[in-house]
């Protein structure tokens, strides 16, 4: 992705009734939108929290947003990552076919986030 002006960045996540759980998550796209002010940068939610991610793609692409990065938020690849999400992905591809829509594998199976927790539970025996 090049143009950022045309570019954006979906955080996808499970979603959860409870409104704490999304802090973390808003906390991601907070730093995101300040480290990145140009790149069109939102959340996106399964179930239980809105928006959704058909309504997120719907809204980007009513702004003019070409390109998409769908990263799932999840530490590892179950049930939804492995078929619920390619197949939204597939069809909002079909519904809104000017935009490239590109999922990305679920986040903790990234090597540096696998290394991040790592470090981050070898200090639970620091006091």
């Amino acid at each position: 992705m090049t143009n950022p002006s045309t570019n954006g960045i979906v955080l996808f996540a499970h979603g959860s009734r409870d409104p704490l759980w999304r802090l973390p998550m808003e906390a991601v796209l907070a730093r995101m939108r300040a480290e990145q002010p140009a790149l069109d940068v939102r959340c996106a939610y399964l179930e239980l929290c809105t928006p959704d991610l058909p309504s997120t793609i719907a809204a980007m692409a009513a702004q003019g947003i070409t390109q998409v990065g769908i990263v799932p938020m999840f530490l590892g690849t179950g049930r939804h990552a492995r078929e619920d999400l390619p197949r939204m992905v597939e069809e909002l591809s079909q519904a809104f076919p000017q935009m490239r829509l590109h999922l990305s594998p679920p986040i903790g199976e990234d090597e540096r986030m696998t290394a991040l927790m790592a470090r981050i539970a070898a200090e639970a025996l620091v006091p």
